[in-house]
């Protein structure tokens, strides 16, 4: 990115008074540009934040830079008030293809979403849930009880599928991960490593006694029939790092703390 360009800025930041103080700091120091006019975003917030960007400016195709002005910040730079500019100059860009979900509920609606990190199901009652998992139109298990079911991608290996005890995946990697979250029947099952090519579907079985609910991201659908997942490479999200710490390096630095 050339400095021309780097300086064509449209900030965003969160509603938290850091990230607000952030946003009125930088803009008085570096302008700050309409999102029709500007060249690169700068997100000031967390990572749940630097989530909502990404959606919210997918049409744009404009690469976003966040600072940190949050909890974890796995997806931001630390802040930094000084040489924004230089940095966005020589800043590394990552290109992250997120999952696309349909989902049916019990009133027979139809639910569209993506999600960059991953899509879960989850019991939403007293009883564990009951799925059935297939994949690329095979049954691959007839009934899996447990407390929930996530499908990750490798950027959003680190967070929810790590705290359930799936595997990080290399953020180049063509796979995609499959966990399950406390698994009662098989006892203990981890899950399993899919192509990125392939289509998941879950049934929710006995969906009336033991209801499931499905999140993208933060968007939720209650009392889901049927999910089906599959990676959408048409659709691409551009992340900035400062050059050393892109999503690769933080992903060693996950596994070797």
């Amino acid at each position: 990115m050339d400095a021309a360009a780097a300086a064509q800025i449209c900030f965003v930041a969160s509603e938290t008074a850091e990230a607000q103080a952030a946003l009125a700091a930088l803009t008085a120091r570096y302008g700050q540009r309409d999102l029709d006019k500007a060249s690169v975003i700068v997100a000031l917030g967390g990572d749940g934040f630097m989530l909502h960007t990404l959606h919210a400016t997918r049409d744009t195709n404009l690469p976003v830079y966040g600072m940190n002005c949050g909890t974890i910040g796995f997806l931001m730079n630390e802040y930094d008030a000084d040489g924004l500019t230089q940095r966005l100059e020589k800043a590394q860009e990552e290109v992250i293809n997120p999952l696309s979900m349909e989902a049916v509920d019990a009133m027979g609606k139809h639910h569209h979403a993506l999600a960059i990190n991953e899509v879960s199901l989850l019991r939403a009652g007293p009883q564990a849930a009951k799925l059935r998992i297939s994949v690329d139109g095979k049954v691959r298990m007839e009934e899996l009880v447990c407390d929930g079911a996530l499908l990750s991608t490798p950027a959003g290996s680190t967070a929810y599928n790590y705290s359930a005890h799936g595997p990080i995946l290399p953020i180049g990697s063509d796979v995609l991960a499959l966990t399950a979250m406390a698994a009662f029947r098989p006892r203990r099952w981890r899950g399993a490593l899919l192509p990125k090519t392939a289509l998941v579907r879950f049934d929710v079985l006995e969906a009336a006694k033991r209801p499931v609910m499905a999140d993208a991201d933060g968007r939720s659908v209650k009392d889901v029939l049927w999910v089906e997942l599959r990676s959408a490479p048409g659709v691409r999200h551009r992340i900035l790092f400062n050059p050393g710490h892109g999503l690769e390096e933080r992903m060693f630095r996950e596994q070797f703390v």
